[in-house]
C-alpha cells in the first residue's frame, strides 16, 4: 500500500482536517500520479455535507485532477512516466454494458465507481484528490497538453466536460442562439464553449453586477432575470438554454423564452424535485433533458479542443489549508469562478 497525505472529512458536520490514508499498489495496468493541482467543484460541498444523502466517511473529495505521472505498471501502454495526466470524475466503471461499450462510461448501466464517496469493485472505499497522490487505471486517466496553466486545466475534468458535453450532443454551432443560465463555476465555462462554437451567447442571471464578467467572458448579450421587460423581450427567442443552477428555481421560467423545437438542458441538481407546466412544453414542442459528464473519450476530445482554443477556467488558486473558508465563500457565490488547491501545500 501507498501512504497517502490528504485532507477529509470525518463526518457531515466535521470541516476537512488532515488526513492519512493508503493507495492501492500499482497494479499492471495502473499509473500513479503525484497531484499538482485539484480543483473544488460545488458538488463536493453537496456530498462533504450529506445533501444528497449516502455519504461515505471519512471523506477525500476533488475530481478535478492534474498531476505528473511517477509511476507505471508493466502492462501500462497509453502513459508514460514524467507526462502530464489528468482524472475526472470516475475512476472505473463495469467495461461491458452497452454504455461503457460505446464511450459513455458516465451512464454505466451498473453504475460508474466516482473518484471519491464510492466503491471499487472489491468493496474497497475511493478518495479523492485533495491528496498529494492517486493510483487509477490507465483507461481511466487522461492526456494534458503542455500548451495550457495546469491550474487553469483541472477544472476542465468536471465543469468544463459536464458543460462541453451538452453541446457537443445537440450540435450547437453557427446559426445557434443560445443562453446560459447562471454565471458560476459551470457558466462561464459554457460561455466560454459556446462562443468558440460559433453560437449567439446570452447569459441569464439574477445579478446585474455580473454583466461586465459574462461580457469579457465573450457573450453578446446579458439578461437581468429580475428585470421583466428584459425578460419579455427574450421569450421565445433562443434554440437551446444550458442550464447550471443548482439552488431550487423555477424551470417554467426559462423554458418560455425557448422558441419552437427549443430544448433546455439541465446540469445543476436543485435540492428538491421541480414542477413544470405541460402547456409549457407543448405549446411550442419544447424539450426538457439533463446532462452529465462526458466519458473518456468525449473528455479527452475536450481537453485537446481546450488546448488548440486556448480555453482554461477563470481560477482563484488556493493552499489546502484555506479549504473550509473556500467552501463558505462558494456558498456566496464569491469566486471568480472556481477554486483550485496547489496540491504542494499539503507537503
Amino acid at each position: 500500500m501507498i501512504a497517502t497525505k490528504a485532507y477529509a472529512a470525518k463526518a457531515a458536520s466535521a470541516p476537512l482536517a488532515p488526513f492519512q490514508l493508503e493507495r492501492q499498489d500499482v497494479g499492471p495496468n495502473d499509473i500513479q500520479i503525484e497531484i499538482q493541482y485539484c480543483g473544488v467543484c460545488h458538488s463536493d460541498i453537496h456530498q462533504v455535507r450529506d445533501e444528497w444523502g449516502g455519504s461515505k466517511f471519512p471523506m477525500v473529495p476533488g475530481h478535478e485532477i492534474v498531476g505528473k505521472i511517477i509511476k507505471v505498471g508493466d502492462a501500462v501502454t497509453k502513459f508514460k512516466v514524467g507526462e502530464t495526466a489528468g482524472i475526472g470524475c470516475f475512476v472505473d466503471s463495469c467495461r461491458h454494458c452497452p454504455s461503457c461499450l460505446a464511450g459513455e462510461e458516465q451512464y454505466c448501466d451498473f453504475g460508474m465507481v466516482g473518484t471519491y464517496n464510492s466503491r471499487y469493485k472489491d468493496g474497497t472505499p475511493t478518495y479523492g484528490g485533495y491528496s498529494d497522490q492517486i493510483v487509477v487505471d490507465e483507461n481511466y486517466a487522461l492526456h494534458i497538453s503542455d500548451k495550457l496553466p495546469l491550474e487553469g486545466v483541472a477544472p476542465l475534468l468536471c465543469a468544463g466536460i459536464t458543460t462541453y458535453s451538452p453541446l457537443m450532443t445537440w450540435k450547437i454551432g453557427k446559426g445557434h442562439k443560445i443562453a446560459v443560465v447562471g454565471l458560476g463555476g459551470l457558466g462561464h465555462m459554457a460561455v466560454k464553449f459556446g462562443v468558440a462554437l460559433g453560437a449567439e451567447v446570452t447569459v441569464l442571471s439574477t445579478s446585474a453586477s455580473k454583466k461586465e464578467d459574462a461580457l469579457k467572458l465573450g457573450a453578446h448579450h446579458f439578461v437581468v432575470t429580475k428585470n421583466e421587460d428584459e425578460v419579455k423581450e427574450v421569450a421565445n427567442t433562443f434554440d437551446f438554454i444550458l442550464n447550471t443552477i443548482s439552488a431550487q428555481h423555477e424551470y417554467d421560467f426559462y423554458l418560455q423564452m425557448l422558441k419552437l423545437d427549443g430544448t433546455m438542458v439541465l446540469v445543476g441538481i436543485p435540492p428538491e424535485a421541480p414542477q413544470v407546466s405541460a402547456f409549457n412544453l407543448i405549446g411550442k414542442r419544447r424539450r426538457l433533458a439533463g446532462s452529465m459528464i462526458g466519458g473518456i473519450k468525449e473528455t479527452q476530445e475536450m481537453l485537446d479542443y481546450c488546448a488548440e482554443n486556448g480555453i482554461v477556467s477563470d481560477v482563484e488558486v488556493i493552499n489546502i489549508d484555506y479549504i473550509n473558508e473556500a467552501y463558505e465563500r462558494m456558498l456566496k457565490n464569491d469566486v471568480r469562478y472556481r477554486f483550485v488547491i496547489d496540491m504542494s501545500s499539503l507537503k
